[in-house]
């Protein structure tokens, strides 16, 4: 199969094309139907004589071109209706009545509703090629995209989630006039899951309610899954994403969630020098040890170093309980239930690695068993250390 993307140089292109590239050299091995066996990607500096090779040659296209902001209002309707005309045109010209995909906006929805220059050219743009399946016979895949985010997304320019991820994560400032204003948000790799859905036949039909997406039969198609947010449910996540370098609490992000999606979205925004970021190490004659992650309902995690022939723990927890995980170099783990004798021994190494409970009620500790080598042990606790209530008490395994 051979791909046409026009539009590749934009934010939703180059997903797409990196999401088609990975497909084609086997890298992406999901969608065993699909045999990419080229991608055609034409921009605005892309030599226009091309394109009549493009259209001669393709089995799909995926219409991306259109102007968001124009220095002219004019540009809306050559860029947004133009374009899709040329395209049009030229496939008619070479003969090819192949599946034609082109992205509209929900601003195309609004028409009647406020005068809006670019929603009346994608308006234009969808009849169009409403018309132009209607006199070829080609499929025809309108989507009205909501507001779009996700990595590679400009910012500062037609995203207020682009601009408030690269704001915030380069301190620089945002303004929210309304708090309560609520986005319907489609995130790039659910309209990415949704563009292959499309080449395979398999794209989700809607029909609108004013300008709400209704799913099932419809002229148009739409990504199913989108999430509705105010912007400042999204400036308070992005600031709590912020924050988590110097708190290392991670904030609870389910599956499939919007935080997911957004704090993936505000990584990719942020600079080299952010990248990385320094952890507190208590270090004592023993070693030392440092918290590496906390969560909000999880517990946390450390990491241990213990020098040679060191022994640290000694000491029991009513309720919390750990994961020992050693990592590097060999140790010796002993617990003993409080009131007896019996001690439970375990001997750990990192070319074995295993995980270890400490047993609430048991007295606990790891031993250094080498003469030369430091012990490294990643441990999870189920509850983030509170110093007014520690749960530690000290006792000695033997």
């Amino acid at each position: 199969m051979i791909i046409l993307v026009t539009g590749a140089g934009g934010f939703v292109g180059k997903n797409l094309c990196a999401s088609l590239r990975n497909l084609r050299d086997g890298k992406d091995r999901t969608r065993p139907s699909l045999k990419i066996e080229e991608i055609f990607e034409y921009d605005i500096d892309t030599d226009p004589k091309l394109l009549s090779e493009y259209c001669a040659e393709c089995d799909f296209v995926f219409n991306l071109a259109g102007v968001n902001r124009p220095q002219n209002t004019d540009e809306f309707m050559a860029g947004n209706f133009g374009f899709a005309s040329t395209l049009l045109d030229t496939l008619k010209a070479q003969g090819n009545t192949c599946p034609v995909m082109i992205s509209s906006s929900i601003q195309a929805t609004c028409i009647g509703r406020y005068d809006g220059d670019y929603g009346r050219s994608k308006k234009a743009g969808e009849e169009l090629v409403f018309e132009y399946g209607r006199e070829t016979g080609a499929k025809v895949l309108v989507y009205r995209f909501p507001n779009l985010f996700g990595k590679w997304c400009r910012p500062n320019y037609n995203s207020a989630v682009a601009t408030f991820c690269n704001n915030i994560a380069n301190d620089l400032p945002i303004t929210v006039n309304d708090r309560s204003v609520e986005l319907e948000l489609l995130y790039i790799d659910d309209l990415l899951t949704e563009m292959l859905d499309a080449l395979e036949g398999k794209e989700h039909h809607c029909a609108f309610d004013g300008i709400r997406t209704v799913l099932g039969e419809g002229e148009y198609c739409a990504a199913p899954i989108t999430h509705r947010v105010t912007l400042g449910e999204i400036v308070d996540l992005l600031y709590s994403f912020k924050e988590q370098t110097s708190t290392l609490v991670m904030p609870e992000i389910p599956e499939n969630s919007f935080a997911k999606k957004l704090y993936s979205t505000y990584l990719s925004y942020l600079p080299r020098e952010k990248a990385s970021f320094p952890l507190k190490m208590n270090v004592d004659a023993r070693g030392s040890f440092t918290e590496l992650l906390k969560t909000e309902k999880c517990g946390q995690f450390s990491v241990n170093i213990s020098k040679p022939g060191i022994t640290k723990g000694q000491h029991w927890h009513n309720t919390k309980w750990e994961f020992f995980i050693v990592v590097s170099g060999k140790g010796l783990i002993q617990q003993r239930k409080i009131g007896t004798d019996e001690v439970l021994n375990f001997e750990v190494s990192g070319e074995k690695i295993e995980a270890v409970h400490m047993l609430p009620g048991y007295t606990h500790n790891i031993i250094n068993l080498s003469d030369t080598d430091d012990l490294v042990t990643v441990m999870w606790a189920n509850e983030q250390f509170d110093p007014n209530r520690p749960d530690t008490f000290f006792e000695v395994v033997e």
